[in-house]
């Protein structure tokens, strides 16, 4: 089902995320980590944020993605939102997110709304990630750092809120059947933790109030 956000003008569509994004989270955005966590990576998770930033473009709202660099020690070469875990110099949240997305890719922090804040969610490489939700209006000056992004890209949010276009894969760890969430778009491969935040996302905007 569209969801009304997509009929909106962009000023409402503002003000649409912000009255839902102020909302506790539905029951169905909850629960979405697989708990499963990879050896090594036991014990009390780490404090972590993403930015999850929404482009007002033209022909509608886009998703600011990043490709990470191949030499990574997490998650290297997946598709990811900017971020990274909380510092103690941070004061909470949103301010390591968008810490994180000046020194990941240069976005300057004074061009993101903060538009709230999402159910968080557990990776199995130990961090609990808290998804910070922004608005940016164009245009964008980005430098990605190359020795932690090697790519950035956007993908319609109407694609990505598509229930038909949201798939629940597989892989099998030796003896091990780990299922997780997919959203395939071109030849980018979008799953795991990136993929299951935006299910929180389109939960939470899709809930009843």
């Amino acid at each position: 089902m569209r969801l009304p956000l997509f009929d909106l003008p962009p000023a409402a569509q503002r003000a649409w995320l912000i009255e839902r994004l102020s909302q506790p989270a539905p029951p169905s955005a909850l629960g979405l980590s697989d708990g499963f966590r990879l050896p090594g990576r036991e014990g009390a998770p780490t404090p972590a944020a993403v930015l999850v930033p929404l482009v007002n473009r033209p022909d509608g709202l886009h998703v600011l993605l990043t490709q990470r660099s191949a030499q990574l020690p997490d998650h290297a070469g997946q598709i990811s939102f900017p971020g990274g875990r909380v510092e103690p110099q941070d004061p909470d949240h949103a301010a390591a997110a968008l810490r994180e997305a000046t020194e990941e890719i240069g976005l300057d922090r004074e061009r993101v709304e903060v538009l709230g804040e999402l159910a968080h969610y557990e990776t199995v490489t130990g961090y609990r990630v808290a998804p910070i939700v922004g608005w940016i209006e164009p245009p964008l000056s980005l430098t990605p750092d190359p020795l932690e992004v090697s790519d950035v890209f956007e993908v319609p949010l109407v694609f990505l809120l598509d229930p038909a276009h949201q798939k629940r894969h597989f892989r099998m760890l030796g003896a091990l059947r780990r299922d997780y969430w997919a959203i395939p778009y071109g030849d980018r491969y979008i799953w795991g933790a990136t993929a299951a935040m935006l299910l929180i996302l389109d939960r939470t905007l899709r809930a009843d109030r």
